[in-house]
């Protein structure tokens, strides 16, 4: 419910989604640093991933109840090119524990700000995807100034209305009582069709996540045509052509019309998990955006 604080729903729960969330993790590449950032509205869990490269680090927002791991085919490809930052979104399933309540917008890009700013970052690239794409956009709006750039992987309640078909079959990842095969099939259709049961690690732990939190928090608001428009920074927004979460060509269309240094990209093929499908492909094409942006 809005307004309440995130947990995980029983202790035997919390203890399921750890071990799917711990073997999950030891698929990523070598952590280099785990920090647990204190915030106003809890503590923050960010991994780095430092590789070889240098520059600007990239900051990974991940979906709805996903955490750093859902990024395990991402961050390989990432490190090529940048320092990696992994966060767990406070009031989602994951290492970010949450202890106030986060009830809007403005909650939401303070505990990210007071996030970057503990870590001592005065200025870093975002990128997103669907829930963690709107945390990006919501954060740049609000708190101009640290984010350098934004790269926007098929976000949601950002360019288009989450469709109606998505809004009618989603309690079916959350509400008690649902029956395993049906959530499962579910997620399923919003990851593009993709077999559970063959899937990597990170569509098991979406899964835990569905079932072993209770998500306490209000829900996004749509970004406005103004706040799109006011964006000041350099945004490569890639959408899903069979996203299922909302209109891709008409979120495309509205990314073309408002974003003044936008880059909008329909990738006809990818679904709303685009990040897994095409992840060489997305840290190639980032790479060239950033470079970009500091040319």
């Amino acid at each position: 419910m809005p307004g309440g604080v995130g947990d995980f729903k029983s202790r035997r729960a919390r203890e399921h989604f750890l071990g799917i969330y711990r073997d999950a993790l030891s698929g990523l590449p070598a952590i280099d640093e785990t920090h647990d950032v204190a915030t106003s509205f809890g503590t923050v869990r960010v991994y780095r991933f430092a590789g070889t490269a240098d520059g600007t680090p990239v900051v990974l927002l991940p979906g709805r109840n996903a955490s750093t791991p859902m990024w395990a085919t991402n961050i390989p490809s990432l490190m090529a090119h940048r320092p990696v930052l992994g966060v767990d979104l406070l009031g989602e399933a994951g290492m970010s524990v949450q202890h106030r309540p986060i009830t809007g917008p403005d909650d939401e890009a303070r505990w990210l700000d007071e996030t970057l700013a503990g870590l001592g970052l005065d200025r870093a690239h975002l990128m997103g995807v669907s829930i963690g794409g709107w945390s990006a956009v919501n954060y740049a709006v609000r708190r101009p100034g640290r984010p350098a750039s934004l790269v926007l992987l098929d976000p949601v309640f950002t360019f288009a209305p989450v469709a109606a078909r998505a809004v009618l079959v989603s309690p079916a990842l959350f509400l008690p009582g649902v029956p395993r095969a049906l959530r499962r099939r579910v997620l399923s259709w919003i990851s593009g069709g993709v077999d559970l049961d063959d899937a990597a690690a990170a569509a098991q732990l979406i899964d835990a996540g569905a079932t072993d939190y209770a998500l306490r928090k209000a829900m996004p608001k749509m970004i406005s045509d103004d706040q799109l428009r006011g964006l000041d920074i350099p945004v490569l927004a890639l959408i899903g052509g069979r996203s299922v979460m909302h209109n891709p060509a008409r979120a495309a269309a509205r990314a073309r019309k408002t974003l003044r240094h936008g880059q909008v990209e329909l990738w006809a093929d990818a679904s709303h998990a685009i990040n897994g499908e095409y992840a060489d492909e997305i840290a190639e094409r980032a790479a060239q955006f950033w470079a970009g942006c500091e040319r």
